[in-house]
């Protein structure tokens, strides 16, 4: 159909003369003469087919509003679905099964020998479930009659936007209504001293798709992403040491003792930690890479050597190639657009969501806010509870939170109450011989109303949704206390922290 649509631009009466064997054929040639005129504007364009921006224009479609989305990668679902959150997801569940498969099976009574590893084959599992999902968005986009415009989109004013088409040519579309969601790329090392080549020293896009395990690997950076991928390549066999500048790893959010326990099981699970650690270059040298760090706050230079470099040291807004000036858009110090609390940027009927504006990057809250911004362009009114956003890090156990953390409310002052329940107590999590972890439920003293709930443990990630529900309803922990929680479960671990928040656990 693009490729209908560049001929017809180009050479519009020799295409109508091969296509006019039928008035359909012909129909198809004059609506490809251009995506859309001054007097037949979409009404929403979404600049970006990553997860806010796929779902924002699904969901525009389905309230009624002619839509298009514009992405330049050739594929729909962004960083996240085509080089993060899926293929990370996709290696660290078969790495985990490898890992379990050598070391914990005898155990439970399996014996298994001749265990080994084929890496080209455990890629082209993440690859085809990248595939699949993609594929699946595009099927998506043409039941919802979404316009998919594959190529980069630049704007030439407010309300029109120029398309280098990735098959050759380009157009321009006009919009009475824009969403920006061009998401987020991986931050350069502070300073540009370490230089990424995605071979040895590689980013998370890197990480990924090494063709072979490393024997040494250096992550550089604690938070979610170095965490996951370095539990991977650990799983398959490398020795992996983490370098992190702060005094506790998990990143942003993360609740300081859920931060302890997680290290102490990472470290039993064979990765090293370097804390409190500052990174000052590294450079490749003999077929290796040197990585000099000092401490965080100066002393004694230290060397390590590695195979692979990580440098996971976060991620940054994505505006490159935009034009974003020539529509108006204003951007903060750290690059970020600037929005309202309706997504509203500074320029008329354009607004922004996901990775380039503000919170944290995470594709459910861009899936939230994409959802939102069109509802209030259909509407007036939408929502998104930034207090009810979940975090979860895919590592084994798992860790998820949501809400405040206890380090949060003390700087605040606030008076709370803390119940935990440790899966050791669970029967499930003994049966399953998995039992590393808590649940711990944060509620405000005087009210009994849950504000935060971390949880380390199995199925952290699936378990964290109840405690976002509660947050969401204003639940108190009695509330979860008197809910019926199915036995055997690891949920009822759930429900014993917050009995142990409003009254007193049975099972411990």
């Amino acid at each position: 159909m693009l490729h209908l649509r560049r001929i017809a631009q180009k050479s519009a009466p020799r295409a109508a003369r091969r296509l006019r064997q039928t008035g359909a054929q012909a129909a198809i040639v004059q609506s490809y003469r251009g995506y859309a005129s001054s007097s037949d504007p979409y009404d929403v364009v979404v600049i970006g087919g990553g997860p806010g921006g796929y779902v924002a224009a699904i969901k525009a479609a389905q309230l009624g509003l002619k839509t298009a989305c514009i992405e330049k990668r050739g594929s729909l679902g962004g960083t996240c679905l085509n080089v993060g959150c899926i293929p990370s997801k996709a290696m660290l569940n078969n790495s985990h099964i490898y890992h379990q498969t050598q070391h914990d099976l005898k155990r439970r009574g399996i014996d298994v020998s001749g265990v080994s590893l084929n890496l080209p084959t455990m890629l082209k599992a993440k690859e085809d479930a990248v595939t699949g999902l993609t594929k699946g968005i595009e099927y998506l986009f043409k039941a919802n009659k979404v316009d998919y415009i594959k190529g980069s989109g630049s704007f030439v004013s407010p309300t029109r936007i120029g398309v280098q088409l990735l098959d050759g040519g380009e157009t321009e579309v006009e919009a009475k209504n824009i969403i920006i969601a061009t998401g987020s790329e991986v931050a350069p090392f502070p300073g540009g001293g370490i230089q990424i080549d995605e071979k040895q020293i590689v980013s998370s896009t890197g990480a990924l798709d090494l063709q072979e395990v490393p024997k040494k690997m250096v992550v550089i950076g604690g938070g979610v992403i170095g965490l996951e991928l370095g539990s991977v390549w650990s799983r398959l066999g490398a020795e992996v040491t983490v370098v992190e500048f702060l005094g506790a790893i998990g990143g942003v959010g993360i609740d300081e003792e859920v931060a302890k326990q997680f290290q102490k099981i990472l470290s039993k699970q064979g990765i090293k930690f370097k804390l409190n650690t500052k990174v000052l270059s590294a450079d490749k040298e003999g077929g290796k890479v040197l990585i000099k760090t000092e401490a965080a706050k100066g002393g004694k230079e230290e060397t390590l050597d590695a195979d692979v470099v990580l440098v996971s040291v976060g991620r940054r807004p994505y505006t490159e190639g935009l034009n974003i000036e020539a529509a108006g858009v204003e951007l903060d110090n750290r690059g970020r657009v600037i929005i309202d609390d309706q997504f509203n940027t500074s320029a008329k009927h354009i607004k922004c969501i996901g990775d380039v504006t503000f919170g944290p990057m995470l594709a459910h809250k861009a899936e939230e806010e994409g959802i939102a911004a069109v509802e209030y362009v259909k509407h007036g009114h939408g929502h998104v509870n930034y207090a009810a956003i979940p975090s979860v890090v895919y590592t084994h156990p798992e860790v998820a939170w949501v809400g405040k953390t206890e380090q949060e409310l003390k700087a605040d002052g606030v008076k709370y109450v803390i119940g935990k329940f440790p899966f050791t107590a669970n029967s499930r999590a003994k049966t399953n011989l998995d039992m590393e972890g808590f649940v711990k439920f944060i509620t405000e003293k005087e009210t009994d109303k849950i504000l935060g709930v971390h949880i380390i443990g199995p199925n952290a990630g699936e378990m964290i949704s109840e405690a976002v529900l509660a947050i969401e309803y204003g639940a108190s922990s009695e509330d979860i206390a008197r809910t019926t929680h199915a036995h055997p479960t690891l949920s009822e671990a759930f429900k014993e922290a917050a009995m142990a928040a409003s009254s007193k656990p049975i099972h411990m």
